[in-house]
Formats: structure tokens, C-alpha cells, sequence
């Protein structure tokens, strides 16, 4: 049977041959020629034609041997054109005008039928439905990287890149330098897309979205929505193939003719195919769906295709998609979707809701998640306030990307490794973070994961004797966690992290507390990356007491063997009980403490509010105390440039105090040089002299008794401030719930 030459031609296919294997593959399959006919009219060698013929079945698909090939091809062209041309006149060709007519009829006929499926979502413990789009709407556009973070070739030094993890600042694994595209941009420059992403990424409410745009003619608004969900389809009873799968839904949707009616919009182009959830499809249903997907993909390709799928869930590629990955959200994006969380109920709750991420780092790196996002929303939105035990709400963000998510969509996924029940998978995962925290390993080899992952497994009642299997059963758990729960991620090729530092630490305070590694976390008092680990820690046990004292008794010895730092603290502590005042006497220590050891105004005022909240105190009212409020201002007068310092000294002078007549007078004569600096020299920097701020100290250490820490050397400072910094974290395990 011989095809026709525009029906050969128009094949997808076609355009991927050269000149030479395109004029093969019209002689043989539109003319009918032999292989001797062939060389003939195109005047080339038999073993041309072999190599042209090669490079033509490899464009289609086609394996085998031989003129079994060829009789793959031709039975392949033969149905594929059957499938395409008019039966009996039941499917004439139609012209444009009534294309786009019957385009219209049909979106308006779809359309209910696509609100009601992604005009809403309701995730976790929602309790009603919330509308996607329009003024109530809680979408927030996402955005597209176009290279695979997994894919990308870099070591673990460039991903580590800016950070310092000695000198610890909380920092950013999930952060991504490569460029941000809007989602919406990037459907628009690719036919066909398989958009990738971690679990709660936002891949199906990006989707439900394009949906929604098109129906609501925002976007393509000359084609048909479809939204298909590719769990759906591939369990429906008697397993119709996609075109008869579609049908029925436009059927449903009170489409006549539904099946010519399909048939006519995908030969003219004129479908949105959104194929949602690859990744949830069974395993022994992935074949069939791979299989139907890549056949309308290829026979209707004209139209536009957007599948989603997780990370690492399917190693099949399909190769004319363009494969792209939804980017974490960035703070813009962060503060918008809270915005419109929180519009309809309450406003200020939202500016509220931002403020304590911003002050929760911890926190905060989850909201980067649109799925945990949620549930920090969801938390929030009952009390104003995220819980005082943070363990408790990383437990419940871990559940959902480990259970919850899954359940609530009736999603049953398959286990690779069956001896791993979901309890052994948290075991396995604090093992892990336990072991690479320790060694400050943010990043690890993919090589290094699976080695803790064959020793777990091997440990296990009934695993399986032979250590080639439990190699590879060792990468099939790692490619498991990545994909089902998304709590191991890979950002570059070959190289793992936990998706948050915030789970790495809660995981490694679960093993801690599990094992009772007290001694173990101990050794770690004075390192600041440690302290996240502290409070988890203290918070998951029911009873910390012990653990606290031993807190306690290992930051005494930081100084304990130091004889100016206990002289110090022997000052802070004595002049503290000096002072009349109605707060705790640990504030008002905590407070000549910093003025001990800071001199830099904007630091101590910081650090100050810290330790007053870690205390439980209004900072401010501290300082409206007469002696404190005296002995700050001095420190003004001695350390900050930009004050009016005549007027510190006016209000000095006017506070309802002793002040010793030498001092008294001191400031006195301060307050005249200053006065007449501020008529000289309007808007200056005001400064004292050093022969004045000499004497100024020496007064104030003569009968304020504060202290400073001037001689100190260097590595003392380093105690101190090791000292300071581990006495907030100790205060806030107290105050934790």
C-alpha cells in the first residue's frame, strides 16, 4: 500500500530527516518502490540506501532487523493514516471558519466542566475549597528554571559558594542561581512541555491555572482546555486509549459527536493537553500511559502538551519535550501568596504572618515550599503566631511530605524497597543528618548517601544477603525518598541535600534524643550552627531538666578557667545588684552585660531587644528605668556619633538621681561645649575629645561602676562572645514551650 506524498510529509518525523533519507522515505513508502528501484532513481549505492534507511527507523522509533523494520514502519504508517483520514465522509475536513467555530462551541461547552476542576484547590487541612483565580483568588505565578538543578555539573565547593559554615549564618541550600522565567512565558515558548518539580511544588495548581487561563480567555483563547488527570485515566475500567478517554469526558460535557469532534480539533491544532501527574500514574499501568501519550503527542502535534511530573519519579524521556523545573518561591512570591491567603479574613494578620518568618529563619526557608507554605498559613491563621515548640510544627511539615499529602489525595505509591516501612525511613533519614551535620556536610556525594543507606538496609531483619543487590536497592531508596517525599533532594548531578537545612537539624535532634547522644551534642555548646539543634532537641524531650543543667555547667566552662572574664562577670553581677529596679535581676544583668561587652550602639540596642525577648521583657521598658536609663545615655555620649548629644545631657541632668558632684559637673561642662557646637556647626558629626571621653569613662567606672572590656586580648573576646551567645540559645530552651 502506498501513502499519500502530503500525508508522509506533514508526519512530525519528516522534518528530523536529511534531503537524502526524506527522498528515500517518500520512493519507498508514497511510490511503493523496491530497494533496486530506488538506488536507481536516486542514483545511489545499496549501502547508501542501508545507511539512509538506518537514520530513518531510528527517527521513528522502530527496533528489530532486517525488512522486519520495514514492515514495523509501513504497519506504523499505515495506521497512523487510518486513524487520521475521513471515514465514509463522517469526518470531512473543515474549513476555517467553521473550525473556530466549533472551537468556541465547544470551550463554552468545557467550561463548567473546567471550573469545577481547577477553578478551586483544597490541600491538607483546608477546610472548604478556595478559588484559584479571579479577585478572591490565592494563585501566585510561579516560576520556571529551563536547566534541571539536578542536571547542572558543579562540586560541592561551588554550591557551598558564599558560605561559611565555621562562621555559621543560616543560608539558603534552596536558593538557585540560575535566571527565573514566569511559567506563563515559558508555555508560551514551547509546544510541548514536561514541567518538573519537587513534591509540593505547586506543578498541578501551575497547570490548573493554564486551564483556567485559556477557558477564561486569557491565554490561548483558539483552542480547548483539556485537564487530564493521568491517574484517572490510567485506572479507568477497560483501559480506553487516550482519544476514546477524552471522548467520554467531552461527552460528558454534552459534546454530540464527541469522538469526531475530538478527531477534528487535534488535527487542526486547536487543544490545550495538560497531562497532570505522570509521576502518580502505577507502576504497571506506566507503560501504557508512556506508550498513549507519546502516541497523541507524535499524531496531534500541532497541538500544545504540558505534562507534570516529580523529580525524579520516571526515568522515561520523551524526547520532543523540552523538560523544565518549577523554582522554589522567592520572598516576592512568599509575601503574595500570605497576601492572598489571608485577604478575605484578615489583612494585618498577613503583615504579622511575614514579620515571624522574618524573624524565624528556620521557619522561613520552609516557606519556600508552596505546600508547606500552606501549612504555615493554615497554622498561623488559628493562633496569630507559629508554635513556641518548633519541633512540633517541623514534625508536621516532615508527615506531610512523608504521608499526608499523598493520603489526602488517595495517591498509593509503590515501595521499591519493602522492608522500609515509614517509620524506618524517619530512622534512616536522622541517621543520615545526624552523620553528615557532624561533619558540617550540607552537600554530600550521591555515592556517600547510598553508603548510609547500604548500611541501614543491611541492618534490617530480612534483607537481602547479597551486597550487589543491596547496592542497588541502595539507589533505587535514595531515588524514592527524592521523588515520594522530596525531603533528599539533588542539586547538582550527583550531589545531595536535605531540601531544607531546617529538616536537617530536626532530624538530627530526633537521633540525638532517640539514642540519648547528650555528650555528643554537648561537645557542640559553643558553635552557633549548633543551637537550631539545642532547642529542638530540648523541645522533643519530655523531660529536659538534666539536659539543661548539663547545658548550663558546660558554658560555665567556657570562662570558668579565664581569671580577667570571671572578674568581669564578678563586676556585671555586682553592679546588677546595685540597681533598683522592678525587673528580674537576670535582665538587668543580662543588660550591663552587653554594655560590657559591646561598644557599638547599634549592636548592643539589637542585641539587647534579644536578650530581653529571649527573657520575656519589654526592652523599652527597661531603659525607661532612671539608673539604667542613666548609665545608657552616658554610653551614648561616649560611643554614637549621630545624637544630639546636648540634649542626651539636658535630659541626664534632669533624671530624679544621685549623681556624684565630680561627674555632675563633668557632664555639666559637656553639656555648655556641646551646646555651642550645635550653633557652630549645625548637622555635624558630634564627637568628644579623646582627653574628655577619657575622663568620662574613668568617672563612670569610678562611680557607675561600669564595666569594660578594653584589655581583653583577643581570644578572651572570642570566650565572651561565645559565652553570650550560648547563654541566649540556654534562655530559649527555657522558654520553650
Amino acid at each position: 500500500m502506498s501513502l499519500p506524498k502530503n500525508f508522509l510529509t506533514q508526519l512530525e518525523q519528516y522534518s528530523e530527516l536529511s534531503n537524502r533519507e526524506k527522498a528515500v522515505f517518500v520512493e519507498i513508502f508514497g511510490n511503493g518502490k523496491s530497494r533496486v528501484q530506488v538506488t536507481q532513481a536516486l542514483n545511489i549505492s545499496d549501502s547508501n540506501l542501508s545507511s539512509c534507511l538506518t537514520g530513518i527507523y531510528k527517527k521513528f522509533s522502530i527496533n528489530g532487523s532486517g525488512p522486519v523494520k520495514e514492515t514495523r514502519l509501513r504497519e506504523y504508517l499505515e495506521k497512523r493514516y487510518s486513524q487520521q483520514k475521513p471515514s465514509g465522509g463522517s469526518i470531512a475536513e473543515v474549513a476555517e471558519d467553521d473550525i473556530d467555530a466549533l472551537v468556541q462551541e465547544i470551550r463554552e461547552q468545557v467550561k463548567p466542566s473546567i471550573k469545577e476542576k481547577c477553578g478551586t484547590m483544597r490541600v491538607l487541612d483546608m477546610p472548604q475549597p478556595i478559588e484559584l483565580t479571579g479577585e478572591r483568588g490565592i494563585y501566585t505565578n510561579v516560576n520556571i528554571l529551563e536547566k534541571i538543578t539536578g542536571r547542572r555539573r558543579l562540586d560541592i565547593s561551588e554550591l557551598l559558594q558564599d558560605s561559611n559554615p565555621d562562621n555559621f549564618e543560616r543560608f539558603g541550600l534552596n536558593r538557585v542561581k540560575e535566571k527565573r522565567i514566569p511559567g506563563i512565558e515559558v508555555v508560551k515558548r514551547h509546544h510541548k512541555l514536561m514541567v518538573l518539580g519537587k513534591p509540593g511544588a505547586g506543578k498541578s495548581t501551575f497547570l490548573k491555572y493554564l486551564a483556567m487561563q485559556c477557558i477564561e480567555g486569557q491565554y490561548l483563547t483558539n483552542r480547548v482546555p483539556l485537564f487530564i488527570t493521568l491517574k484517572d485515566f490510567a485506572e479507568t475500567p477497560k483501559q480506553p486509549d487516550v482519544l476514546e478517554y477524552i471522548a467520554q469526558k467531552l461527552a460528558f460535557c454534552g459534546v454530540k459527536d464527541a469522538s469526531i469532534r475530538v478527531d477534528q480539533l487535534l488535527r487542526q491544532g486547536k487543544v490545550l493537553v495538560l497531562l497532570d501527574g505522570l509521576d502518580e500514574v502505577r507502576e504497571e499501568d506506566t507503560k501504557r500511559v508512556l506508550r498513549q501519550i507519546r502516541d497523541i503527542s507524535d499524531q496531534f502535534h500541532t497541538n500544545q502538551f504540558v505534562i507534570t511530573c516529580r523529580i525524579a519519579a520516571k526515568e522515561y524521556t520523551f524526547e520532543r519535550f523540552t523538560e523544565v523545573e518549577v523554582a522554589d518561591f522567592d520572598e516576592e512570591q512568599i509575601a503574595i501568596f500570605s497576601q492572598n491567603w489571608f485577604r478575605l479574613s484578615d489583612q494585618v494578620k498577613s503583615e504579622k504572618f511575614i514579620q515571624k518568618l522574618k524573624d524565624n529563619e528556620p521557619i522561613h526557608e520552609l516557606a519556600t515550599n508552596p505546600l508547606l507554605l500552606t501549612l504555615l498559613c493554615l497554622v498561623f491563621g488559628e493562633s496569630a503566631d507559629f508554635p513556641m515548640n518548633r519541633s512540633e510544627l517541623y514534625k508536621e511539615g516532615v508527615d506531610v511530605l512523608l504521608k499526608k499529602w499523598d493520603a489526602k489525595r488517595n495517591i498509593e505509591r509503590d515501595e521499591v524497597y519493602k522492608n522500609l516501612s515509614l517509620h524506618r525511613k524517619v530512622d534512616l533519614l536522622s541517621q543520615i543528618a545526624l552523620t553528615t551535620f557532624e561533619n558540617k556536610d550540607y552537600f554530600f556525594k550521591q555515592k556517600t548517601i547510598e553508603a548510609y543507606i547500604f548500611d541501614f538496609i543491611s541492618n534490617l531483619r530480612d534483607s537481602h544477603p547479597d551486597p550487589d543487590v543491596l547496592k542497588l536497592d541502595s539507589e533505587a531508596v535514595l531515588k524514592s525518598i527524592e521523588a515520594q517525599h522530596g525531603l533528599l533532594v539533588e542539586r547538582a548531578k550527583g550531589i545531595y541535600s536535605f531540601s531544607h537545612l531546617t529538616f536537617q537539624e530536626y532530624f538530627t535532634a530526633r537521633e540525638i534524643v532517640a539514642t540519648f547522644a547528650w555528650e555528643k551534642l554537648l561537645e557542640h555548646i559553643t558553635e552557633r550552627r549548633w543551637y537550631e539543634v539545642f532547642l529542638l532537641t530540648v523541645s522533643m524531650m519530655r523531660k529536659a531538666d538534666n539536659l539543661l543543667l548539663l547545658m548550663k555547667q558546660k558554658i560555665d566552662e567556657i570562662v570558668a578557667n579565664d581569671e580577667k572574664l570571671q572578674q568581669l562577670l564578678f563586676k556585671v553581677n555586682n553592679k546588677s545588684l546595685s540597681i533598683k529596679s522592678t525587673h528580674k535581676p537576670v535582665a538587668v544583668r543580662a543588660f550591663y552585660f552587653e554594655h560590657a561587652l559591646f561598644f557599638s550602639y547599634d549592636c548592643l540596642y539589637e542585641l539587647t531587644y534579644e536578650f530581653a525577648a529571649a527573657l520575656g521583657l519589654d526592652s523599652n521598658a527597661i531603659h525607661t528605668e532612671q539608673e539604667i536609663a542613666f548609665d545608657e545615655s552616658l554610653s551614648d555620649i561616649l560611643e554614637v556619633t549621630n545624637v544630639n548629644k546636648y540634649e542626651i545631657l539636658s535630659y541626664i541632668l534632669n533624671l530624679q538621681i544621685y549623681i556624684e558632684p565630680e561627674l555632675r559637673q563633668l557632664i555639666q561642662d559637656l553639656k555648655e561645649i556641646f551646646q555651642l557646637k550645635n550653633q557652630e556647626n549645625c548637622g555635624q558629626e558630634e564627637r568628644l575629645s579623646p582627653e574628655y571621653n577619657q575622663q568620662l569613662r574613668s568617672l563612670l567606672i569610678k562611680y557607675r561602676d561600669i564595666c569594660y572590656k578594653d584589655e581583653l586580648s583577643e581570644h578572651q573576646n572570642e570566650l565572651l562572645w561565645c559565652y553570650y551567645d550560648a547563654n541566649e540559645m540556654l534562655l530559649n530552651c527555657l522558654n520553650n514551650d
